[in-house]
């Protein structure tokens, strides 16, 4: 691929793909390998940019880096990590919306590996089975914590949990920004990019709009 169209892609946000493009080898090697490897081609990086790696501050990063990548910010592309989700009946006879707003979202973009930072908005009506709270923030994380584009995100939380809580009475939104736009580029750190997804009852306008309204409405 020539550079030029390699920055378009970088450039235009594009994606491919649905589901997170990996490798069928991507875990044939331990954590243990793929730290020791990434952590000596990190080391290469940082000499080339001329940075004394005998400096005190700078002899254990190369180390620290590969190991934030494979254990914290990238580990959700190994699917042992994926959060056990436990359902329960839904004693209540609840059949109104249920919304968790504003949960923390920090992934990377995989086209410059730069943070992208945020907040997810879910809502819900059951179909018979309501999940643990805590396990919407831990579906988010598991698909957070891999390179992303934020479009693919949104799509694969919301497709995880119409698998999980079977039903499309589901809606999935993103506001966040992105460090390459705010930092490199054009440098703009006064915007933030907002998806969308949603299915069954949200499709129609009024419910998307009571989500908004409930979504906005400042209830504490």
């Amino acid at each position: 691929m020539e550079t030029k169209q390699i920055e378009l892609i970088g450039d235009n946000h594009e994606h491919f793909s649905i589901e997170t493009p990996l490798k069928e080898n991507a875990f044939n090697k331990s954590n243990f390998e793929k730290i020791k490897t990434i952590e000596n081609h990190f080391r290469i990086i940082l000499d080339e940019l001329g940075l004394d790696l005998n400096d005190d501050s700078l002899k254990g990063t190369a180390y620290r880096v590969a190991k934030m990548y494979v254990n914290e910010i990238f580990g959700g592309l190994d699917p042992r990590n994926k959060p056990k989700i436990s359902l329960f009946e839904n004693k209540y006879n609840y059949n109104k919306m249920l919304i968790e707003k504003n949960i923390n979202l920090n992934t990377t973009c995989e086209h410059h590996f730069l943070p992208i930072i945020g907040k997810a908005h879910i809502a819900y009506i059951s179909s018979g089975k309501v999940i643990g709270l805590s396990k919407l923030n831990r579906i988010v994380k598991y698909y957070s914590d891999r390179p992303q584009v934020q479009e693919r995100l949104t799509t694969q939380i919301y497709n995880e949990l119409i698998t999980v809580l079977d039903t499309e009475n589901v809606m999935v939104v993103i506001d966040a920004k992105h460090l390459c736009v705010t930092s490199r580029g054009i440098k703009d750190d006064s915007c933030s990019t907002i998806t969308e997804m949603y299915g069954g009852d949200f499709n129609v306008y009024n419910k998307r709009n009571e989500f908004y309204k409930l979504l906005n409405s400042g209830i504490k």
